[in-house]
């Protein structure tokens, strides 16, 4: 059987993207070179993950958010913190920033009924959630299949796996870091080599009075103790210990986190450890002929502020529509394209935002006179939002040209008096176009993958009619009545 699609890897970008695909009636595969997608590093507290705005709102336009029960448990990450203003919301580079600094009126385009701007979720849950969705929508997923290679022609895609051979008119590499799909497919991985080592790990500790909770950058890297026994270090050794897999034993964690913290202490028993780093790299295309990247197979940095996840999702939304205008045949000129061109730099902005980050974390005098600095910065009302803006994605906008400041931006939830909001509306993974107007009603348009909606909201903030794309982007806004021509060449842009 031929598939239209064939996604390498069933994390959650590869799985989120496979919800979009078959969203819009494309038949996906999904392999996946584990047997099992079970691992204590999925489970809490190791799995623990940040979800930024615009996850939170992909998620909920898509009407998936309600089906995640750890954010409703972990309401908030830094537990023993202090409340009220000085409540720790996000950090930069381990310097937190305060909700009560954070001035939310400077985001002009944000509603009450907006959704959360941060959410604590868990990734063994959030597999399973798009797992359920992903086959309800009928994507078969085949576990202990890994993807070795493939050929491609003008027509489509042959996959090569470790024992059979399958067929797809695309395929898309969301197999992490090591992405087979990317070396195959002889993508350009450029970036910058690593400055630390980083582990994960779950300690057994003799004398564990020794050690202060949360996270502490000291002058010889950091530790994060997230709860009793659950460690989080870096080592500035310029990624030399990850590099060389060598095999992890109490004796080398103990003497890195004795050196990191600046203590004696004693560690009785190491259960699980792993390493990471800083290491930075992007492709440089996303695309190539009918091969493309996402996720982890796209870009890697550190995980610092946990953007990395919220990274790849978003590529997934970005990606699921336009690939499936594609296959149906209803894209415009370079509709695919802009996928790349819309994608690379805002991966290229976290990658920096990751360097930045590693850079006044290092053990020199340096970096600490920065990192003292950026603390009185991010202290600061005006500090505090900038971060937490870009932490939490509020800032994320594309390039779509336009004259109104909406465009290229994600929607604001409006919502109608009778209750409904726009991301209920989105559920299908359909458009919008958004008509306040009281006369002149631009219903020529409806139909295919946009929905009409001719009614005033609650607050309009202005504006008179908007075209939202599936992903939830304003492609179009007019803050007077629009023109049935201007709606449709803007509908037409985008195949909608």
């Amino acid at each position: 059987m031929k598939h239209d699609v064939i996604i390498s890897g069933a994390g959650p970008v590869g799985l989120f993207l496979a919800c979009e695909l078959a969203l819009a009636g494309c038949s996906v595969l999904i392999l996946e070179k584990a047997e099992h997608p079970h691992s204590p590093l999925k489970q809490l507290p190791f799995g623990i993950r940040g979800l930024s705005a615009p996850t939170i709102e992909a998620l909920y336009r898509r009407g998936l958010l309600h089906e995640l029960e750890v954010p409703k448990r972990l309401k908030n990450p830094h537990s023993g913190a202090v409340q009220g203003p000085r409540r720790q919301v996000g950090h930069f580079a381990g310097i937190p920033f305060h909700e009560g600094n954070i001035d939310t009126t400077q985001w002009k385009y944000r509603l009450p009924g907006d959704t959360d701007t941060s959410i604590i979720a868990e990734m063994k849950e959030l597999e399973t959630v798009l797992t359920r969705r992903a086959e309800a929508l009928g994507v078969a997923i085949k576990r202990g299949i890994a993807v070795t290679g493939f050929h491609q022609t003008r027509n489509g895609v042959t996959v090569q796996t470790t024992d059979q051979i399958f067929q797809s008119s695309w395929l898309v590499g969301c197999d992490g870091s090591r992405s087979t799909v990317r070396k195959a497919g002889g993508f350009d991985f450029a970036g910058t080599e690593p400055a630390f080592t980083g582990y994960s790990t779950q300690v057994d500790i003799v004398d564990p009075e020794k050690l202060r909770p949360g996270r502490n950058v000291t002058a010889q890297g950091m530790y994060l103790q997230s709860q009793p026994g659950y460690l989080v270090l870096q080592d500035f050794d310029g990624g030399a210990f990850h590099k060389e897999g060598a095999p992890l034993t109490l004796e080398h964690v103990q003497e890195v986190l004795r050196r990191v913290s600046n203590t004696d202490v004693t560690l009785s028993a190491l259960h699980i450890a792993t390493t990471w780093t800083d290491r930075a790299r992007q492709a440089t295309t996303y695309r190539n002929g009918r091969v493309l990247l996402a996720g982890d197979a796209a870009h890697i940095h550190a995980p610092l502020g946990g953007q990395g996840l919220n990274l790849g999702l978003g590529d997934a939304m970005n990606l699921g529509w336009k690939l499936a205008a594609t296959i149906h045949h209803k894209a415009p000129e370079g509709l695919l394209d802009s996928y790349h061109t819309e994608r690379h730099p805002i991966g290229a902005q976290v990658l920096d935002w990751s360097r930045a980050q590693a850079a006044i974390m290092k053990p020199n005098p340096e970096a600490r006179a920065l990192h003292a600095i950026f603390r009185d910065l991010i202290d600061t009302r005006d500090g505090a939002t900038y971060f937490a803006g870009r932490v939490w994605g509020i800032y994320t906008h594309y390039d779509l040209g336009g004259d109104h400041p909406l465009v290229g931006h994600s929607v604001p939830n409006l919502e109608w008096e009778d209750g409904t909001k726009i991301g209920e509306l989105m559920y299908d993974g359909r458009g919008l176009l958004l008509d306040f107007s009281p006369d002149r009603p631009l219903q020529p348009l409806a139909g295919g993958r946009l929905h009409y909606v001719h009614r005033p909201a609650k607050d309009q903030l202005g504006m008179a009619a908007l075209l939202v794309r599936p992903d939830g982007i304003v492609a179009w806004a007019a803050d007077t009545a629009p023109s049935l021509r201007h709606a449709s060449a803007a509908a037409s842009r985008w195949g909608l």
